[in-house]
Formats: structure tokens, C-alpha cells, sequence
């Protein structure tokens, strides 16, 4: 298959080699290499590609569903994104139940932590003209960043070293939905650190 005859029959920005197979199109691993030798398609990971031209159409929010599903946007990237750190985040940070992994590519950095499946919860579906991501809720993504700093997390000092605006999180978010999903944790720690930051 022509290069431009496969360009055109894909309407993503992006395609898979899952998506050539189930669309029964036929595309030699020697053209997949070939396309990326010359520039027309980029290797976001193995088996996943974007085409050069479309890069700018999707979004790093995008790409890290597409790299690692399932996943949620959670921890520092999404803190930031709610105003609740001060510091500008240079890479996407996530949650999985799939073992802990990064990603370096063409768009960023990708970090991936691992939580048990009943803590995967409590985010909600961006929807986007190519596709979707997921990206927790305030009060999850909070907890999350809590739950995998709690070893270090041992007075209102650690808290404040932490850098989380309690201010703002104390305004912003819903409180009984916090302390629900706390709850999920099972965790009489987190439970503590939830009233210190709250009152």
C-alpha cells in the first residue's frame, strides 16, 4: 500500500498497528520503517505512530492515554492544573494499575505510578476531537499525591514541605467527596493528614 493511499484512509492523526490490522489494510513492517526513515510518520512508542504532519493536532494529555491505558492525568500535572502547587510540571504524571514505567518521545515526558485496581477511581473523561484521556478529579488527584508521599509525611511540617496550597484546596473542593473517597485508602494516616489539611 502507497504511502499516501494509507495517509488518507487513516482519519486520526495517529494510527496503531492494531488499527492496520483491524482495518485489513495491507502495510509491511519494512513501509512502517521506511515512512519513519523518511520523516512522514513518528514513533510515539512500539506499534504506535502519529503522522508528522498531524502532530500538533493531539495533545500531550492525549498522547499519555494512548501511551499507557489504562491510565488517569493525577499527582503533580494535574495539581498544577487545579492550582494547587505553585511549580510549573515538565512532565505528564499519571496513575495505572499497570506496572510503574516512563516515557521520553517527541512529546514529552511520561510518568506512569501504579496503584492497586480499588484506587483507581475518582477521575473524569475529557472528551477531544481525536479520541479522550482521563484526568482526576481535585480531590482524588490530591490524594493520590498524598498516598504515594505518605512514608514521608510525618508532621504539619512535612505537609507544608509538601508545597499544596491548603488554602485553595480548602475553597475549591468538594469536602464530603474528599473524605469519601479518603476513606478508600484505608488509611488512618491519610485520614489525619485530611483534617490538617481541611481545617
Amino acid at each position: 500500500m502507497k504511502y499516501q493511499d494509507f495517509y488518507k484512509t487513516i482519519k486520526k492523526p495517529y494510527f496503531s498497528r492494531m488499527d492496520i490490522s483491524l482495518m485489513g489494510l495491507v502495510v509491511y513492517n519494512y513501509q512502517i520503517s521506511l515512512w519513519a526513515k523518511k520523516g512522514y510518520i513518528e514513533r510515539i512508542k512500539r506499534g504506535l505512530y502519529v503522522f508528522s504532519e498531524r502532530r500538533s493536532e493531539l495533545s500531550p494529555e492525549e498522547i499519555s492515554f494512548l501511551l499507557y491505558e489504562p491510565s488517569y492525568i493525577s499527582l503533580e500535572f494535574a495539581l498544577n492544573y487545579y492550582g494547587f502547587i505553585p511549580e510549573m510540571v515538565y512532565a505528564i504524571t499519571a496513575v495505572s494499575v499497570k506496572t510503574t514505567r516512563s516515557f521520553n518521545n517527541k512529546f514529552g515526558k511520561f510518568i506512569y505510578r501504579s496503584v492497586k485496581p480499588p484506587l483507581f477511581f475518582g477521575y473524569r473523561v475529557m472528551e477531544t476531537k481525536n479520541g479522550k484521556y482521563l484526568l482526576a478529579e481535585p480531590e482524588k488527584a490530591i490524594l493520590d499525591y498524598l498516598y504515594f508521599n505518605l512514608i514521608h509525611i510525618n508532621s504539619k511540617e512535612d505537609i507544608e514541605e509538601l508545597r499544596i496550597n491548603c488554602e485553595m484546596i480548602k475553597k475549591t473542593v468538594n469536602r464530603k467527596r474528599f473524605k469519601f473517597y479518603a476513606e478508600k485508602f484505608e488509611s488512618e494516616k491519610m485520614q489525619k493528614i485530611i483534617k490538617i489539611i481541611l481545617n
